[in-house]
């Protein structure tokens, strides 16, 4: 069965988890969000698109 889901769900995901186990603090998990907001705003957001994008599927490559 095949699925998307969205990087900005995973990652929220992935913060909800960190911050329920104290991983990170409150401030932390804001300045990670703050900081991917205004990167997204950015020339760079491209790069970091495709850069993720090509991590996932070299993860979906993996058996």
């Amino acid at each position: 069965m095949l699925f998307t889901i969205s990087a900005a769900l995973l990652f929220g995901v992935i913060l909800a988890i960190m911050l329920r186990f104290r991983a990170v603090t409150a401030g932390g998990a804001t300045v990670a969000a703050l900081f991917g907001f205004y990167l997204a705003s950015t020339g760079l957001a491209p790069a970091v698109n495709h850069t993720v994008v090509s991590i996932f599927h070299a993860l979906a490559g993996v058996h």
